[in-house]
């Protein structure tokens, strides 16, 4: 057993070089999440990974070239795998370092694993091309891709002795959850659309005159795409509002990382509302330096305090 510097139980070998695995796919592929990741201190910072990872192998399946079919097979397999990493079936010297790891995470942490069968229903949506006719119906969707994410990362960073109103943390991770979606949404516009997808509300785009859908680098003529866009901004701004009231509840590093994550989508969705038609064009995305900044804001503190000041005030008025 090796026993780390900053962990205070032991961990072995093979389950160390699984969650080095977990965390090379984080470095590699988790553009934004990364960077408040990377803030934690080893033990949340594996458990984070060896979560992203998991939802990673899920995303990659339901966004593959592979047919319809094989999709839902291969989800159904992965949703086997995790009810064996539930069942705690699965051995340190397994040959699935991501199991391996996630296991190992569950087993640290009250992780409510049933988020990733969330997820896995999620894109199971995905791959059955599902619509969404209003909001109400497509916050079941985001409940699933990403609300659940939320709660299964509350569960890593777990509460502060004594927060006041904990009892709804979970709440609050998952309507956190919902504002990056949204975000992730709008951002993806023209890919999502080139895909074959649609996920903003058909009732949202017919308002504002985009029902049509969109098939190229400008608007649908005769609507009002800019309209839609700010719409859709402000319901994310509402979600992130409510979602921030988390942060007074957690640990400094876990808010941190929550503050960083929440942070570098929340200038992205500046920049949408600055310029809507540049999703259209392409994905719209921060530069490296800009995200590392948002992180140092969030270690700092600046960001919670800021966030916590503002519902300080709410609250007395």
């Amino acid at each position: 057993m090796i026993r780390t510097v900053d962990s205070p139980t032991p961990v072995s070998a093979p389950v160390l070089a699984a969650y080095s695995y977990c965390e090379t796919v984080t470095g590699q592929q988790a553009r934004n999440f990364a960077y408040g990741i990377r803030l934690l201190p080893a033990p949340k910072r594996r458990a984070m990974s060896a979560l992203y990872a998991f939802s990673r192998r899920v995303d990659d399946i339901g966004d593959g070239a592979l047919a319809d079919d094989v999709k839902v097979a291969r989800l159904e397999d992965t949703r086997a795998l995790l009810a064996r990493v539930q069942d705690g079936a699965v051995a340190e010297d397994d040959t699935d370092p991501v199991a391996v790891a996630l296991a190992h995470a569950a087993q640290a942490f009250p992780i409510p694993l049933g988020g990733l069968d969330e997820l896995i229903d999620g894109v199971l949506m995905d791959v059955r091309g599902e619509t969404y006719e209003t909001w109400d119906d497509l916050k079941v969707y985001c409940r699933c891709v990403a609300g659940a994410i939320g709660r299964l990362s509350l569960g890593v960073f777990g509460t502060e002795p004594g927060a006041r109103g904990a009892e709804r943390a979970p709440e609050y991770a998952d309507t956190l959850g919902l504002a990056l979606q949204l975000t992730n949404i709008l951002r993806d516009v023209r890919e999502d659309a080139g895909n074959g997808r649609t996920y903003l509300p058909s009732d949202d785009l017919a308002k504002f005159g985009c029902a049509g859908g969109f098939h190229g680098s400008t608007p649908p003529e005769g609507s009002d795409f800019a309209g839609l866009v700010h719409f859709e901004v402000r319901r994310a701004r509402a979600l992130f509002a409510e979602g921030y009231r988390l942060l007074p509840m957690l640990d400094r590093r876990s808010g941190a990382c929550v503050a960083a994550m929440a942070g570098i989508y929340r200038r992205l969705l500046d920049r949408i509302e600055r310029e809507p038609e540049a999703v259209l064009r392409g994905r719209v995305s921060l530069p490296g330096r800009e995200k590392a900044y948002v992180a140092a804001r969030g270690l700092s503190g600046i960001d919670t305090r800021r966030h916590t000041s503002r519902l300080t005030v709410r609250r007395r008025a």
